[in-house]
């Protein structure tokens, strides 16, 4: 990409978009992409690996789609839960503008593709799906995740594909250490090189509901 990353705020490439097929939420559909963001030509093996393995996404609620880029996660929850309000996450701009083109396209309503400031401190989510920026560097990495992990409702998932040899298990041992005793993660499925990891918020008990 010319000595840009997917994660600069504002790609320095030209905007040349481009329609390419792809299947979201088990329906054949066309989307829009272009360079500077992240995998233009089509959904990347680890988006993949995670839309196989997570659940039926809550039907309502707010849901997080964490480093959205043109929104291949963020669709897929709108499509499968249309009365859910979907956050599409990004701090790339093309890749936001690019997430709107194709909810508008796919005549979706319930998606805010924002940046990260963009989203009210006060909402807590149902679910938060990501293949999560893993080559910003590992400190930037774990600030993203303990920013936005936290905000998961009690009883609600977070699922994170990431690749085993970029590491996931040492991940995984990080989040354990560092989420405290209400929350678990738990190795969900191995694909292809992948590690889908699951954090569940535990539920809250009486004395939770009174301090939470």
């Amino acid at each position: 990409m010319s000595g840009e990353h997917y994660f600069s705020p504002q790609p320095g490439s030209e905007f040349v978009p481009r329609t390419i097929p792809v299947t979201l939420a088990g329906r054949r559909v066309e989307v829009t992409t272009a360079g500077g963001v992240f995998s233009p030509d089509r959904i990347d093996s680890g988006t993949s690996v995670l839309l196989g393995a997570v659940p039926a996404p809550p039907p309502g609620g707010h849901l997080l789609d964490l480093g959205c880029g043109w929104g291949p996660i963020a669709l897929s929850l709108a499509l499968d839960a249309p009365r859910a309000t979907v956050w599409a996450v990004d701090v790339n701009e093309r890749a936001l503008d690019l997430v709107r083109r194709n909810a508008e396209s796919l005549g979706l309503d319930n998606v805010n593709a924002v940046t990260p400031d963009a989203v009210p401190d006060d909402v807590r989510f149902r679910a938060i799906w990501s293949n999560p920026p893993i080559r910003v560097g590992k400190n930037e990495l774990h600030a993203l995740l303990l920013q936005w992990l936290p905000r998961l409702d009690r009883g609600s998932d977070a699922w994170l594909v990431v690749a085993k040899q970029l590491g996931s298990d040492s991940l995984h041992r990080w989040l354990e250490g560092e989420l405290g005793r209400d929350t678990t993660v738990l190795r969900a499925a191995t694909s292809k090189g992948y590690r889908v990891l699951r954090v569940r918020r535990r539920a809250a008990t009486g004395a939770d509901a009174t301090t939470d």
